[in-house]
Order: structure tokens, then C-alpha cells, then sequence
């Protein structure tokens, strides 16, 4: 059964164009060309940068962060409680009003009481500032590092430059091992990132960039094996273009330099549009569309690496319209908040909400203990109406 379902799978038609044979892509004369058994050592080469990405993360990203100054928001842990702790871990982090005012009745509390219980709650759950800069550091050293090893592969190279000649001779291509080394650590990196999904900071677009990693994987596997290399290197290394400055912004959000940050934003906006909605779509679409089939028909791997790219380029408009969210922002108010920054991270900031609104005000704004109100009276931390000027906090 094993033996027909391989025999199945791999079928010429379904991965080379009409008229080519697995036997034209046999080594042959000195000359090697890829193989889809290759792909086999990107298993334990992610393991390894997993493991990597843990010494990086403790010995190099946790000193990095102390030395640039960057300190965890200190919480105030919530109280045990056995019945609020059932329905948090069960019934959801943010209960409804109703909800709210049963568990308290349950357990002897206020509802104001219960209401910062649950906040305090859900502030022990999220990631703190330091865990936030380590990520972010791990993945700006790995994106410049193969950015800068795409170049160093691909600069020499005719269809870095003119995108029509990666159909020259397809699909007998030659593989070269500096390509073949390259290709083979991004595959390993993506495959790491989804192994470390269920550990790492869940982001606000989690579900989006959980279809870009197995977009990726499945790209540059169908490409591998199809030999479409020179077409493939031309979208990772357009993708790495503008990944590390997204994650160097970052670091310096978390290190708040503001200044530094908002020019990286910048940076980072006009690259990433340029990329992703300027080269992407007239470049490496419009070659892959047409170009590809000028010398051969069209066969099953044409449509199928065509509707994977256009998903890319489905996920890029989306992210494109985050960007443009923050850029809002930053030209109507003159610096990025947090929150807009944070749009694919969340911040500590959306989490520190203000206190929930007393019971006895209707219509008035709802306030952190202890602070400032320029419409109506305040709220102090015990929940009573407080009249005449603020204390100072």
C-alpha cells in the first residue's frame, strides 16, 4: 500500500512540466541536481535551532536586554481563589457581566473585588517585557543573517537580476551547494518556528502567521522537490528583505527609544511595501504566471505553486492594511502608541486596563485607580465617589 501510495505521489506530471522525466534530474557528469529525499535533514536541523534559538534566547538575548535597559512590568499576582481559577482555565479569561456577578456572589466577594482579580489573573498569563525582547532578538539575528547569506548566494547569480532567465533549461537545473545550504536552513527555520508555536508570544495576527509558516514550508518543499530553486530563492530572499527591520523595530519599541524605533518603522514600511506590493506581484507573479509556460505547457505543479504564491500575496494586502493602521497613527498623532505598534504583537499595555467602571456611574468614564479625571468625579481604589482634586500618584 506504501509502495502504490509513493508510487502515486510522485508521478512526473503532478511536479515536472509535459516532456520531463525524474531520469533528465539524476546526477550525472559531475553536475547534481536537487532531490526530494534532501529535505530530509531539515528535521533535525530545526531541532538544532531550536536548541540554538534556547542558548541564544538565555545567554545572549537576557544579558542584551538588562544591558539596554529593559525591565519587566512589575505585577501584582492574584490571590488564590479555586472557583475563580475553575472558570478562568475553563469558562474563559474575560467573563461577561452576569458571569461576573455570580462568581462573586459565589464566593463571597464584591464585584469589584472579582473584577480586579480576573485583570490581576490574566496580567500572570501574559508574556513579560524581557520574554518579548528575546523572541524578537533571536529572529532579527536569524532574518539579517539569511538576508545577508541570500545576497552573498544570489548576487552573482542572472536571475537575481532578471527574473525570466529561472526558466532557462527548467527543469534541468544544476544544484549548487552554496543554494542547496541556504535553502535547506530557511526550510529548518520555519519547521523550528512551528515546532516552538505552542511556547511562543501569541500574537494578535496568530492565525495569519500560522498559514504563512505552512504556506512557506509547503513552498519551499513543492519548490525543492520540483527543482524550482531560482524562483523560490527569489521569494525567500524578498521576504527576508524586510523581516529583520520589522524585528529590530521591535527591540527598540521594548527598549523604548521611541526616535530610533519610528525611523525603523518607517524604514521598515517603505521596504516592505516595495517588496511585497511593488516587486512580489509585477516581478515574481507575472513570472510564474506567464513566463514559466512560454517554453512548456502548463501541468499540475504550475497552478498549484501559483495559488500557494498568491496566498502570499493574500497575506501581504492584509498585513499591508495593519501597516497602514500604524502609519495612521503616527501622521495624525506624530508617534506611534503602543497598542497600534503592537498590532501583530500584543502589548503589555493592552493588557493593563483601566479598572472597571463603578456600578454607580452610568455614563462616566472608567478610570485607573488613583488617576487623574477631567469630566466628573474620580474614582479612588477603594471604589467610593471622591470629590475635589486628584491625588497625586
Amino acid at each position: 500500500m506504501w509502495s502504490s501510495l509513493n508510487e502515486w505521489l510522485w508521478q512526473e506530471r503532478f511536479w515536472l512540466p509535459p516532456n520531463s522525466s525524474w531520469a533528465e534530474l539524476e546526477d550525472r557528469d559531475g553536475l547534481v541536481f536537487a532531490h526530494p529525499q534532501d529535505m530530509l535533514m531539515a528535521l533535525p536541523l530545526a531541532l538544532a535551532l531550536v536548541a540554538v534559538r534556547y542558548i541564544f534566547e538565555r545567554f545572549v538575548g537576557v544579558p542584551l536586554s538588562r544591558l539596554l535597559g529593559v525591565r519587566n512590568q512589575t505585577r501584582r499576582p492574584a490571590k488564590p481563589n479555586a472557583a475563580l481559577e475553575k472558570h478562568f482555565l475553563t469558562g474563559g479569561w474575560k467573563p461577561t457581566e452576569p458571569q461576573m456577578s455570580l462568581l462573586a456572589t459565589q464566593c463571597g466577594l464584591t464585584l469589584r473585588q472579582t473584577q480586579r482579580w480576573f485583570r490581576r489573573r490574566r496580567n500572570q498569563e501574559r508574556p513579560c517585557l524581557t520574554k518579548k525582547f528575546c523572541e524578537a532578538s533571536w529572529r532579527f539575528t536569524f532574518y539579517l543573517c539569511a538576508f545577508i547569506g541570500g545576497v552573498s548566494v544570489l548576487y552573482h547569480e542572472s536571475w537575481l537580476w532578471t527574473p525570466v532567465t529561472c526558466w532557462e533549461s527548467y527543469p534541468q537545473q544544476p544544484l549548487k551547494p552554496a543554494l542547496y545550504r541556504w535553502y535547506l536552513l530557511e526550510l529548518s527555520f520555519y519547521i523550528s518556528l512551528l515546532m516552538t508555536l505552542p511556547f511562543d508570544i501569541k500574537r494578535k495576527d496568530f492565525k495569519e502567521q500560522v498559514a504563512h509558516h505552512f504556506v512557506t514550508i509547503t513552498l519551499i518543499m513543492f519548490s525543492y522537490s520540483s527543482n524550482l530553486l531560482r524562483i523560490g530563492s527569489l521569494v525567500l530572499l524578498l521576504h527576508d528583505s524586510s523581516d529583520y527591520l520589522l524585528e529590530a523595530c521591535k527591540l527598540f519599541n521594548y527598549t523604548h527609544w521611541r526616535r530610533v524605533c519610528d525611523a525603523l518603522f518607517i524604514i521598515f514600511s517603505v521596504v516592505f511595501f516595495y517588496t511585497r506590493l511593488v516587486l512580489f506581484p509585477t516581478q515574481i507573479l507575472y513570472t510564474t504566471y506567464y513566463e514559466s509556460i512560454a517554453q512548456s505547457g502548463p501541468f499540475f505543479g504550475y497552478y498549484f505553486f501559483n495559488t500557494l504564491l498568491m496566498l502570499l500575496q493574500l497575506l501581504h494586502v492584509f498585513w499591508s492594511c495593519l501597516i497602514l493602521r500604524m502609519i495612521y497613527s503616527f501622521i495624525k498623532k506624530g508617534q506611534m502608541e503602543k497598542d497600534v505598534r503592537s498590532d501583530v504583537e500584543e502589548s503589555d499595555s493592552s493588557d493593563g486596563e483601566a479598572a472597571p467602571e463603578c456600578p454607580q456611574l452610568k455614563n462616566g468614564a472608567a478610570h485607573q485607580p488613583g488617576a487623574a479625571s477631567t469630566d466628573g468625579p474620580r474614582i479612588r481604589a477603594t471604589g467610593r465617589l471622591a470629590k475635589g482634586p486628584p491625588a497625586a500618584t
